[in-house]
């Protein structure tokens, strides 16, 4: 009996023992949710502000570039963007009223030879299908890849501009009509005087040719003034068509035979094809070299070699040189050293290269003689290569 009694209180006592283990295990287990549960509501806590942040980054960023694409569609000019390959990925509506449908989608090279045509007289412009004028920048972005293209209408400021460049031209129209009276009022006194002494019968033979010669001489000084006249006049509004440098130079050539000293040619260029007025080139060319010839030089050289802009055309002579404040007002109209000149020479040939899309530059030291140089470009030089969208164009010259 008392065996039985002390097994019964041995399993009361395991009995209460695994009570109290299952009661500290059931109270760990209870704090351990617990702090699950906390753990649980600080992480939804924690997701639900992130994505509270994030929404309203969002929503900041929807707003953003809602903003820039009104931005972009207020601009007043056209924006296309480009990606690597040099296809049009976006653009606003200004870019589809200057470039026509369709854009997106389409590579820049093709949008460019079906609406923009170069503008001869601005290398960095372009002329629309309606006759605007567009003026073309490009930026590359950050990523090195794409491009961001921009046409800007500067047909207005380019009729301000014209309008005034008239005006300047009247006016110096003016000034240039009451310089040239006595310029041509004397030569044509001269080849009066001439021709009535011809008609008397008892004038000698040899006379005869004289004053014929006299005549002749005056009347060709006379074409001269009034053609540069003529040139002055119409600056920047010459016909323009393709022509070849070696044709150009045959005339020149011929025109320097009636030189006393040595006249020489020489031709590194090739047969490059020019666009432009080949008489007024020939002209151009002509009084740098008559005043070569009447500053008293001896030897005069033409060279014509190919440079960055296009072709560089220099007249150099071993005459007495340019006084350095005299370099300066070269190009003024009627700005002359001359007892009989107009001042209108050099004028017409700055005239000249400008409206070729060119520039005329001059290098002289008195005493070792004088350069001008003509810088044109050549006939490809306005080709609307632009591969990716981009298209830097420069005209740089200097003298040779």
């Amino acid at each position: 009996m008392d065996t039985l009694s002390f097994q019964q209180q041995q399993k009361a006592e395991r009995l209460t023992d695994a009570f109290r283990l299952f009661n500290e295990l059931s109270a760990n287990l209870t704090h351990s949710y617990q702090g699950l549960e906390e753990q649980i509501a600080q992480l939804n806590r924690e997701l639900a502000a992130a994505r509270n942040e994030r929404l309203h980054t969002l929503i900041e960023k929807e707003k953003l570039a809602s903003r820039l694409q009104q931005i972009l569609a207020a601009l007043p000019a056209a924006v296309v963007v480009l990606n690597a390959q040099g296809m049009v990925i976006d653009c606003n509506n200004h870019a589809i009223d200057f470039l026509g449908e369709p854009v997106i989608g389409q590579f820049w090279s093709e949008v460019v030879g079906r609406s923009l045509q170069p503008v001869f007289e601005s290398p960095h412009e372009r002329q629309l299908r309606d006759g605007r004028k567009v003026n073309i920048t490009h930026n590359v972005l950050g990523n090195h890849a794409e491009q961001v293209i921009l046409l800007s209408d500067v047909s207005e400021i380019r009729s301000l501009q014209e309008t005034l460049v008239q005006q300047k031209h009247l006016s110096a129209m003016g000034e240039m009509v009451a310089g040239l009276a006595h310029q041509v009022r004397t030569p044509l006194a001269t080849a009066i005087l001439y021709a009535s002494q011809m008609s008397r019968p008892e004038i000698a033979e040899d006379k005869r040719r004289q004053f014929s010669a006299k005549i002749l001489e005056r009347l060709h000084y006379l074409e001269r003034q009034v053609n540069d006249m003529l040139i002055f006049a119409k600056q920047g509004r010459m016909a323009m068509q393709g022509f070849s440098l070696t044709t150009l130079l045959a005339h020149l050539r011929e025109a320097g035979d009636g030189y006393a000293g040595q006249f020489e040619i020489a031709n590194m260029a090739g047969d490059l094809e020019l666009l432009g007025n080949q008489d007024a080139l020939r002209g151009a060319l002509l009084n740098l070299i008559n005043n070569a010839a009447e500053a008293g030089a001896q030897k005069i050289r033409l060279r014509a070699m190919a440079g960055v802009g296009g072709i560089d055309i220099s007249v150099s002579d071993d005459g007495p040189g340019i006084p350095p404040d005299q370099r300066a007002k070269l190009f003024e109209p009627f700005f002359t050293t001359k007892s009989n000149g107009t001042g209108l020479g050099l004028a017409v040939v700055d005239s000249v290269a400008r409206a070729h899309g060119g520039s005329v530059c001059c290098r002289s030291e008195p005493g070792n003689g004088t350069c001008f140089t003509l810088t044109l470009p050549c006939h490809n030089h306005y080709a609307l290569s632009l591969s990716a969208g981009a298209n830097n164009m420069e005209i740089n010259h200097e003298a040779v």
